[in-house]
């Protein structure tokens, strides 16, 4: 019975959240943009609503460890594993600006798909190959203008929290592009909200930065090793979270 109270709580928290978010985002967008084409701004206030959920739910603690990002204007292409909805809440944790490509059906979500539309984030339609093509390209231009983007390359969550097969697309694009990998392994969100339930769970959920990969002078030829490589670094640092989140 508690559970479904905070889990009332956390959802309509968010809501009035979003609700009081729309206007401010559009304020700093209307401000920022002309100077900001890659919408930095507006994306870190976007993040921060994230940041702000999460704080207002007692059940979820999250934190972000690992390599430091000195320079937040150099444009890496993040990419984690996929456990649960809640990873846009633990990775809006970290201190940079990062444009999501998500599933077309969540920039549908009123509040949270009008706010990701104004930051910058990138829509695709799975299972359509133009809407892939057109979010590829969306994603090569946010990192021309000098921000992030943060792709899964399972392309959808995990059903049993284990690390999937990673597809191409991330490390095509990081490869024709020279910018480098930045992976990011994440654990314990799968315990955060269950897929198709609304009830909220008690999760203590850390996501770490794995030190860059760099891209520079490889072909499209070597996707599939750095695909591969990448895809075990991530495997391997999951695995060392999920020891740490056990009680001792």
């Amino acid at each position: 019975m508690l559970k479904r109270v905070i889990s009332l709580w956390v959802w309509i928290s968010g809501t009035v959240i979003g609700f009081l978010w729309v206007p401010w985002l559009a304020l700093v967008y209307s401000v920022t943009a002309p100077r900001d084409p890659g919408r930095y701004t507006v994306g870190r206030w976007f993040r921060r609503a994230a940041v702000l959920v999460t704080k207002l739910n007692p059940l979820w603690r999250f934190r972000t460890t690992g390599v430091r990002i000195h320079d937040p204007r150099r444009p890496y292409i993040a990419v984690a594993n996929h456990e649960s909805f809640a990873d846009i809440f633990l990775l809006s944790h970290l201190p940079w600006e990062m444009k999501w490509l998500s599933k077309e059906a969540i920039f549908k979500i009123p509040f949270m798909g009008w706010m990701m539309r104004m930051a910058g984030d990138v829509a695709v339609r799975r299972g359509d190959a133009g809407s892939r093509a057109q979010a590829l390209a969306d994603c090569r231009d946010r990192l021309e203008k000098g921000v992030s983007v943060m792709i899964m390359p399972e392309g959808t969550r995990s059903a049993d929290g284990s690390v999937q097969k990673f597809h191409d697309g991330a490390f095509r694009l990081a490869v024709e592009t020279g910018c480098p990998i930045l992976p990011i392994a994440v654990a314990g969100t799968r315990a955060c909200l269950a897929k198709g339930s609304w009830i909220i769970g008690r999760a203590n959920a850390i996501a770490r930065v794995l030190p860059p990969v760099e891209t520079a002078g490889l072909t499209l030829d070597d996707v599939p090793a750095l695909r591969d490589r990448v895809r075990q670094m991530i495997a391997d640092a999951r695995a060392g979270l999920i020891r740490e989140l056990q009680p001792a």
